[in-house]
């Protein structure tokens, strides 16, 4: 008589059927259990059909899209462009060719990333050496396009990553005018936040009965990020800050500001207590900005001032805190911002400053992720009356806070320079 083994049913990736050699990839970058968009999209994916996947950011996306492309992949593929993947921002085609990188584990599976302001030369000597994958931003995939360097004959798999992003930012004709030069006998993905009538109408025309798989909550997932608010006169908030950065001594953090010259100014004053700061906005150069990114992805940089260019797409796991040094007006934004903190299930923090004049812009946010903020203070910045429109009232004599005379950032990184 013989016993006949069960075998145990397979459990993280390996349950989605993915080939030996990217469960390997997979081993290697340390990556255990799918998300859960990772877990709903990968297996429609590999069936060959057109999926529109919905989900917030910081919840794997990337590897969603760029998984079953690596596991159909053959040696015949090396020759040219065979996935096209879309992003809206210069920061996310690095993200993205980065991921796909890290996760082929072929040696001639190669991803070129092509974007504006850097030099064509260089995409120019990757793209002749063989691309796979060609990561971009519309403007310059559309530049090489008219240049004759890039072909997209031969794309049989093609990726709208933050479609609702490229659409706000006005990118509807470029996008349409890059699929219609792609092969109708293709598959396409579309990855969005958000998928509002703009959206839908892009894939009525051109994606072929897609299915919808959608893990985004009625209401913005903020639940692992513990959230705060300090009411404060608009003359004091470079002090609080200082005094919040701290007392909350944090890993990595991002502090929003409204404008471009808001964001230099606040880096200047802050650089005369931390060396450990830079700042990131659309005015910078591009291949500054790529230093900066890649420092702030390193630790190497605490703390990185920024307007809303790193608000979505940017995923540096190591970020602890966002401060909202400048409100955004709209509440959406407010959430985009956060959610570059408590990425992947981790827990976050975010900080939100408010002067005594945006109580309704406060309420406005709390009423969209449909949960009240807590008020937080420190001796010596309370005083004002949360949401109400009203001058803060001091102690008569009270002293005014004095300022940190030591670096307010702890921690000390190795290896950085003064010029990131």
């Amino acid at each position: 008589m013989t016993t006949a083994l069960l075998a145990e049913p397979q459990s993280g990736f390996a349950s989605l059927e993915l080939s030996p050699p990217i469960l390997a990839a997979l081993e290697r970058a340390n990556y255990v259990q799918p998300t859960p968009i990772q877990a709903a999209l990968i297996p429609e994916a590999l069936s060959g059909r057109d999926v529109i996947g919905q989900a917030q950011t910081g919840t794997g996306k990337t590897a969603a899209f760029v998984l079953p492309f690596l596991n159909s992949w053959t040696e015949e593929d090396a020759a040219g462009p065979r996935a096209l993947v879309l992003v809206p921002t210069r920061e996310l085609v690095a993200q993205v060719a980065e991921e796909a990188k890290k996760l082929t584990p072929y040696r001639d599976c190669r991803t070129v990333a092509i974007y504006g302001g850097q030099g064509m030369r260089g995409q120019l000597s990757d793209l002749r050496k063989g691309a796979s994958i060609v990561v971009g931003t519309p403007g310059r995939l559309l530049d090489h396009l008219g240049r004759g360097t890039l072909s997209l004959d031969r794309i049989r798999y093609v990726v709208l990553d933050e479609a609702d992003r490229m659409l706000d930012i006005g990118f509807r004709p470029d996008i349409e005018r890059i699929l219609r030069r792609c092969p109708q006998r293709r598959q396409t993905m579309l990855l969005s936040a958000t998928v509002p009538p703009p959206v839908m109408r892009l894939t009525h025309r051109y994606m072929v009965d897609p299915i919808h798989i959608s893990i985004t909550p009625e209401r913005p997932a903020v639940e692992s990020i513990h959230q705060t608010f300090f009411t404060v006169d608009e003359e004091k908030k470079f002090d609080l800050l200082l005094r919040v950065v701290k007392r909350e001594k944090p890993r990595q953090c991002i502090i929003f500001c409204e404008r471009k010259r808001w964001a230099d100014r606040l880096y200047r004053q802050l650089r005369k207590f931390s060396k450990y700061v830079a700042t990131m906005h659309g005015d910078l150069e591009q291949p500054m900005r790529e230093k900066i990114m890649k420092a702030f992805r390193e630790g190497r940089i605490i703390c990185l001032v920024a307007t809303d260019v790193v608000g979505r797409g940017i995923d540096v796991m190591g970020i602890s805190h966002i401060i909202n040094y400048d409100l955004p007006e709209d509440a959406e934004a407010y959430v985009h911002r956060i959610g570059r903190t408590g990425r992947m299930g981790k827990d976050g923090r975010a900080i939100a400053f408010v002067t005594p004049e945006q109580g309704g812009r406060l309420t406005d946010i709390e009423c969209f992720i449909n949960k009240q903020i807590e008020e937080d203070s420190i001796e010596g910045f309370q005083g004002c009356t949360p949401r109400e429109v009203r001058k803060e009232q001091e102690k008569p004599g009270e002293p005014e806070t004095p300022k940190p005379s030591v670096p307010v950032f702890g921690r000390r990184v190795k290896r950085y320079s003064n010029r990131v």
